[in-house]
């Protein structure tokens, strides 16, 4: 069975983004919330998001607010801050680990599939 997992990484700073709140949704007929969690102190969550039989194949869209994470730092990104909640929709096959990081700046984020 499958599993999702994620971690985020301040690339302003070079350290993990630790006490960022995230959010799962999973899409369908409806947006439904799936899983929160907020990153530990090496920026991963404590537990996978979703894993074995409650992760189905479909569409999911993770939710990171390192709007706040960044201006917790004092760091706003702008005036008004560039990046609130960075949005990422991706689908995935339940039978696979997914593990989608973030990696994050006041002005800037990427993202990819990782192992």
């Amino acid at each position: 069975m499958g599993r999702l997992t994620t971690h985020i990484l301040d690339t302003a700073n070079g350290t993990p983004a630790a006490g960022v709140h995230i959010r799962l949704y999973t899409l369908g007929d409806v947006r439904q919330l799936t899983a929160e969690a907020t990153t530990n102190a090496d920026g991963r969550t404590d537990k996978p998001l979703v894993a074995d039989a409650d992760f189905k194949s479909g569409t999911y869209e993770l939710e990171f607010d390192i709007g706040a994470y960044f201006a917790g730092l004092g760091v706003a990104g702008g005036k008004p801050r560039f990046l609130d909640t960075v949005v990422i929709r991706f689908a995935v096959d339940a039978a696979e680990h997914y593990h989608v990081p973030l990696l994050a700046s006041p002005w800037s984020y990427s993202t990819y599939r990782g192992s």
